[in-house]
């Protein structure tokens, strides 16, 4: 079979695809998915069941990476090849694993328990995760330039995103968030000067208070960035010369060698939504990780756990290790305790534990020369979130200790 990574496969009459190791007589435990929330599923699944075929779908080279390492990789000087810490095949090994690479479904029947594939293979499953990761939210943009605007999810976008730096000096990020922010750091490492856009009054807008947010643009500044805040690009040209030419919503424009968009994710929820599994923002999923259709669980970024879209290592790895006991026989509803974000910003280091949504209080804010300390405080006078920056994120392990859990049992 093309594409195919690790174990045999064996494909039966019918076209059914059956692991081809000695458990194969087993359904196996699908996992749709090859991402850090579906490896880290597959490792802590594997940790507590040697014996149980295993079978891991991806619709790329099914190599493992960390994806946050790629909002700063450029400091590092790292390529996409450089970047990848294993192969499929060496995935496959350590995990006792079928690793089927460059697959996607075309359709999913909960119902049959059962997965038909792109190529109309089929494969039936004991237990199913969806691992489907999240999209970039692309900005309707007008313009001839539209198809130049970069953005980087995976390491196929990394490579082609570095790729355009070649002879760069200038570059405009879309989204001054999370993401937009790290890159901006990322690329003064390279002698590339970001211009970072977005609708809002401020970075980080969503995680930290005005005073921080300015503490911080102060420190980013300082390096060599420049913000454009309160405005939207809403068009990009190619221009003269070379480059392209960002029209603003103020009526000005901005012209630059590259432009990059980092405005948010999207979860992946079109093959649930398609099978008739419940989907809000994300996949809808109980504290067992469980979605609406029996024996179908979703992880990582395309999950809604209780409510939360959570897009961060942290919650990943807690549902991972909760989903692999449940997939083990013991029901385990996961937790999120404090959960410090690491904001990647060596110009500004900074360190983020929201308050879990919707809590009531203020945040309280000090701060001078070196460091700004923000802390979240209930009515009741309690901490329930924080923001670090400067020399103020040595307080990360003391602050996270008194900060209560965002879900407990």
């Amino acid at each position: 079979m093309p594409g195919l990574r690790g174990v045999e496969v064996r494909v039966r009459d019918g076209g059914d695809l059956m692991p081809g190791d000695a458990a194969s007589t087993a359904t196996p435990v699908v996992i749709v998915g090859s991402g850090l929330a579906g490896y880290a599923v597959a490792r802590e699944f594997r940790k507590l069941d040697k014996e149980t075929p295993l079978v891991v779908l991806s619709r790329d080279h099914g190599g493992f990476y960390s994806k946050p390492m790629l909002s700063n990789a450029l400091a590092g000087q790292k390529t996409a090849a450089s970047l990848l810490m294993k192969s499929a095949d060496k995935m496959a090994a350590e995990l006792g694993a079928t690793v089927l690479a460059g697959v996607s479904l075309q359709d999913l029947d909960t119902a049959a328990r059962q997965l038909t594939l792109a190529a109309g293979e089929r494969l039936a499953y004991r237990d199913l995760v969806l691992a489907l990761g999240a999209d970039p939210i692309r900005l309707p943009l007008a313009g001839d330039a539209g198809d130049a605007v970069l953005s980087v999810n995976d390491l196929d976008d990394y490579a082609r995103f570095a790729g355009a730096l070649e002879g760069a000096r200038s570059v405009a990020i879309l989204g001054a968030g999370l993401i937009g922010c790290e890159f901006a750091n990322d690329l003064l490492h390279r002698g590339i000067a970001p211009t970072v856009l977005d609708v809002a009054d401020r970075p980080l807008s969503r995680l930290l208070p005005a005073e921080a947010s300015a503490w911080l643009r102060a420190r980013l500044e300082a390096a060599g960035a420049t913000f454009r805040l309160g405005v939207a690009a809403s068009r990009v040209d190619r221009a003269d010369g070379g480059g392209l030419t960002l029209a603003l919503s103020d009526g000005g424009r901005l012209h630059a060698d590259q432009v990059l968009s980092a405005v948010g994710l999207r979860p992946r929820v079109e093959v649930a939504q398609a099978a008739g599994i419940g989907v809000g923002r994300g996949i809808t999923t109980d504290r067992l990780l469980a979605t609406s259709a029996a024996h179908v669980y979703a992880v990582g970024d395309c999950a809604e756990v209780v409510g939360m879209n959570l897009p961060y290592v942290m919650p990943l790895m807690q549902q991972s290790r909760a989903l692999a006991a449940t997939l083990c026989g013991r029901p385990t509803p996961v937790s999120y305790p404090a959960m410090p974000v690491l904001v990647k910003t060596p110009a500004c280091p900074t360190v983020v534990c929201p308050p879990p949504p919707g809590s009531n209080g203020d945040w309280q804010v000090t701060s001078n020369v070196a460091g700004c300390e923000a802390r979240f405080v209930g009515a009741d006078g309690k901490l329930l979130g924080f923001a670090l920056l400067g020399t103020a994120t040595s307080m990360k392990q003391t602050l996270a200790a008194e900060v209560p859990a965002w879900v407990a049992d």
